[in-house]
């Protein structure tokens, strides 16, 4: 499955054959100077275990997860899927999602950061 054309915005950070797939929003506006790099929104897409312990990560699984973060710790969407090419296939809709501003990337907040999220708004066209 091929996830060209990438919506807008959007570009494969890492392809691992037949693993993991990273997608960046924006690597040229989170680039550390005006946001941390950290901010980044990044979809993944992996089979790796789910579990937040370090040994956890190298587990393979059945199942594959897609994965919206905004930062460390700040997920926006999470979806699981049986097969890797229709996670690919949800992960391309995801990042769709979010160029057009159809992901509430806000209410992944409990104490929102009002500058970063200002920038989300403006580049995905959801601001006023």
């Amino acid at each position: 499955m091929s996830l060209e054309p990438m919506p807008e915005g959007w570009e494969v950070w890492n392809r691992e054959r037949e693993g993991r797939v990273i997608l960046a929003f924006r690597p040229d506006v989170f680039d550390s100077r005006a946001f941390p790099a950290a901010c980044m929104p990044t979809i993944y897409v992996t089979n790796r275990s789910q579990r937040r312990r370090p040994e956890s990560s190298h587990v393979v699984t059945d199942t594959w997860t897609v994965r919206l973060f905004l930062e460390p710790e700040v997920d926006a969407a999470v979806e699981q899927h049986e097969d890797r090419e229709a996670a690919l296939t949800a992960a391309r809709a995801l990042a769709a999602r979010f160029a057009a501003g159809e992901v509430d990337y806000r209410g992944a907040y409990q104490s929102p950061r009002e500058e970063y999220l200002a920038k989300l708004d403006a580049l995905t066209g959801t601001g006023d």
